[in-house]
């Protein structure tokens, strides 16, 4: 068992609408230990290593109350990864402030620091009890059921395509439809949720494509013809890191950028099949990147998914003081009507650097299409249902 001490909390790799409330979750939990201070890393692994700490005890109760409703990351973040060099910087400014429990708020590479930070610390003879809060919008961490962050991007993405839908419905006369392109760099958990909305045929998407199906190029255009000749519009959406058969769509080679754990980014899809699809088609089709605003869009946060991020932030201390180590908590569902989960512990080498893609059953590999078990899986993620579409004729 760590020894007693000051709590760290880092905040790590891409926000999400939810991730103060776990890092609130965190500190309100912490601080009920006497005598300890509960502090953070500014900008993450970055602002460890740089000894840029402050003292989250010293917010007051108020500003906490907005931080908490915040979307983005209050500490700020980085994807900075830990490497051989770097273990004398961090057992020194652990020391200094006399750290004995870290908490990283993060995904599957901050796995990989939290349980880098855990081995060669406690192996320098320093004592200390890694325990890291599970989020990520892309919902790809293995073991747990989902993510912290995922229900309130996905209720972000189903009501954008529905929303777009009915505008690519209004406008078909002068444009032939809409491509959508969502965050999901190695999973298509997000670009499914797009179809949570829809109730009938015609309501979109028509089309979706994610990284576990390579899509056929040609198939895919087709299938857009298809739509806008059946239904007078198209609206697809694509996860950003889709492939064809034969490779990065486009044809594109290499990464424009590959970052500091070996992820590589090319550009997206969508702006490619929006001008092949434009060209064969003699009119326009439109394309949309939300970017970061599926992960920051405040009025679109899921209360289910705020109240699971704040507590799997307590859960993470109290995992912590009861002294295990090397560990991510991971959130098991035990109930689906009534939803209820509960928190469970997983090695953090286990989650570390490993992607879940959508299982089988929740995906026709056919056309691509998430089935009625992935909408039983996700709907409750998402809080309060979504409205109906409603149309004069």
């Amino acid at each position: 068992m760590a020894q007693s001490g000051n709590f760290l909390v880092i905040q790590s790799g891409g926000p999400t609408p939810v991730i103060n409330r776990s890092l609130y979750g965190v500190f309100d939990e912490a601080s009920k230990q006497s005598g300890v201070k509960v502090l953070g890393a500014i900008n993450g692994i970055e602002g460890l290593l740089q000894d840029n700490i402050v003292d989250l005890g010293e917010i007051s109760p108020d500003r906490w109350v907005g931080i908490a409703s915040m979307p983005s990351a209050s500490l700020g973040s980085s994807r900075r990864s830990l490497n051989d060099e770097d273990g004398s910087s961090l057992i020194e400014v652990l020391k200094r402030h006399n750290i004995r429990f870290c908490h990283i708020i993060g995904g599957n590479d901050s796995a990989e620091n939290g349980h880098r930070i855990n081995t060669e610390i406690n192996a320098m003879g320093y004592e200390i009890a890694v325990v890291n809060v599970p989020k990520t919008i892309d919902n790809d961490l293995v073991l747990t059921d989902h993510c912290p962050g995922f229900g309130s991007a996905a209720r972000f993405i189903a009501l954008a395509t529905m929303g777009s839908g009915l505008d690519a419905e209004a406008m078909k006369t002068s444009v032939a439809g809409t491509i959508i392109e969502v965050m999901g760099r190695d999973s298509g958990w997000l670009a499914a949720a797009s179809v949570l909305g829809k109730r009938e045929e015609s309501d979109p998407p028509h089309v979706l494509g994610v990284p576990e199906v390579p899509i056929d190029e040609q198939q895919f255009m087709d299938r857009m013809d298809q739509a806008r000749t059946r239904f007078g519009f198209a609206v697809a959406v694509i996860a950003e890191n889709s492939r064809g058969i034969g490779g990065v769509i486009g044809g594109q080679q290499e990464p424009w950028y590959v970052d500091d754990f070996g992820h590589e980014y090319y550009e997206g899809p969508s702006r490619y099949f929006a001008r092949e699809l434009s060209l064969r088609i003699g009119q326009r089709v439109r394309y949309e990147v939300p970017g970061t605003i599926q992960r920051s869009f405040m009025t679109s946060v899921s209360e289910v998914d705020a109240n699971e991020a704040e507590a799997v932030g307590r859960a993470a201390v109290r995992f912590a003081l009861k002294g295990e180590t090397d560990k991510i908590v991971n959130l098991v569902r035990i109930s689906q009507m009534p939803y209820r989960v509960e928190f469970r512990l997983e090695p953090l080498q286990s989650v570390a650097g490993r992607v879940r893609e959508m299982p089988a059953s929740f995906l026709d590999r056919v056309t691509s299409m998430p089935t009625d078990a992935f909408a039983d899986y996700a709907l409750p993620l998402l809080g309060d249902p979504l409205p109906d579409l409603k149309r004069i004729r």
